[in-house]
């Protein structure tokens, strides 16, 4: 019932920024938390931010005062802002979010298909 939609990433220097996005479209009554995930080669899926619908918001300490999600609900998209690049932060990153359903009211967690972003030397 529900489709994310992301896009933003690609390649960029060292230092560099990029900006993802996820928008979601479909049926249901409202979004509860929208998180970001990435994931580099042989390493484990890592939460990189969250916002809540209220607009509460964590970060991992790698990209702390770097990275920024907002959110924007009448679009029903979630962005991250990525500023100051580094070649560690190259990765799949994915999308999350809890969707609140239509018949069960009940949360569901949907991801993105995922968007590489590469930061090179």
């Amino acid at each position: 019932q529900v489709q994310l939609v992301e896009s933003g990433g690609g390649l960029v220097q060292s230092g560099g920024s990029l900006r993802l996005s996820c928008a979601a479209s479909g049926t249901f009554l409202s979004i509860g938390v929208m998180a970001w995930y990435r994931q580099a080669p042989g390493k484990e899926r890592e939460l990189v931010a969250k916002i809540t619908s209220g607009g509460n918001t964590n970060y991992a300490d790698s990209v702390k005062g770097r990275f920024t999600i907002s959110r924007d609900n009448a679009k029903n998209t979630v962005y991250l802002q990525m500023n100051s690049l580094k070649p560690e932060d190259s990765a799949v990153y994915y999308c999350n979010l809890d969707f609140i359903t239509v018949w069960d009211r009940r949360v569901v967690d949907y991801w993105g298909k995922g968007t590489l972003v590469t930061v090179s030397s």
